[in-house]
């Protein structure tokens, strides 16, 4: 009886394997919705639900403007890495250690924070932009602290700010976009459920990751708007 005692706790604590095609459509929901994307994806729905916040910008301004967002928030930072990379300062463009994550958490905390520092100074786009970028960067703070511990998900951060990013939007102009909070709900789910079945992280640092990326938003907003 006890070997087959043992066998059954060892099939208890094997890690979940998902079948092929669902690993498939969790890899390419990881892709997609890579945390250096969501700032870009945040700027391009603001465009499209509040143009009018973006005063004296349209056409190929506005578009020129989401390039440089992405420019910013994402190739560079992605370049970095990929340099980093390449010199053998990392083990992989994954990320897959706690050790290979501490300079890309401070090579993308001052692309953030530069970003956070020209919201407060352009007048012609919305001003939610102020918290969003504060957020974010803040995110990437409580990233790299909680690093020294455990792999915190930064797919996890990433959904998490964008999804109470639309909502605090939603709130600040006092405007119902059911539809958009529920898309962004589902998406932020169902990229977190990935992480899960790629078996990239565990439940807990994906619940953190959700938790850090939502307070720091919070903390963005209230340091914005009411401080």
């Amino acid at each position: 009886m006890e070997p087959l005692t043992m066998s059954v706790e060892n099939e208890s604590e094997a890690p979940y394997v998902a079948p092929k095609p669902v690993k498939w459509v969790a890899t390419l929901l990881s892709y997609v919705a890579h945390p250096l994307f969501l700032p870009t994806f945040f700027y391009y729905w603001l465009i499209q639900r509040f143009p009018v916040e973006f005063p004296g910008l349209e056409g190929k301004m506005l578009q020129l403007r989401l390039i440089g967002v992405f420019v910013t928030t994402a190739f560079l930072p992605g370049i970095a890495v990929f340099l980093m990379w390449r010199l053998k300062f990392i083990s992989g463009i994954r990320l897959k250690t706690q050790k290979d994550r501490i300079v890309p958490y401070i090579i993308i905390m001052i692309f953030y924070w530069w970003m956070w520092y020209l919201s407060k100074n352009f007048k012609d786009q919305p001003a939610v932009l102020k918290f969003f970028f504060l957020g974010i960067f803040l995110t990437t703070v409580g990233g790299l602290s909680f690093n020294n511990f455990e792999k915190i998900s930064m797919h996890a951060m990433g959904v998490a700010g964008v999804l109470t990013g639309v909502l605090l939007t939603c709130f600040y102009y006092k405007t119902h976009l059911g539809a958009d909070v529920s898309i962004v709900m589902i998406v932020a789910g169902a990229v977190c459920s990935a992480r899960l079945i790629l078996n990239d992280h565990s439940t807990r640092e994906v619940y953190l990751g959700f938790f850090v990326g939502a307070a720091c938003q919070l903390i963005g907003y209230f340091v914005s708007f009411l401080w």
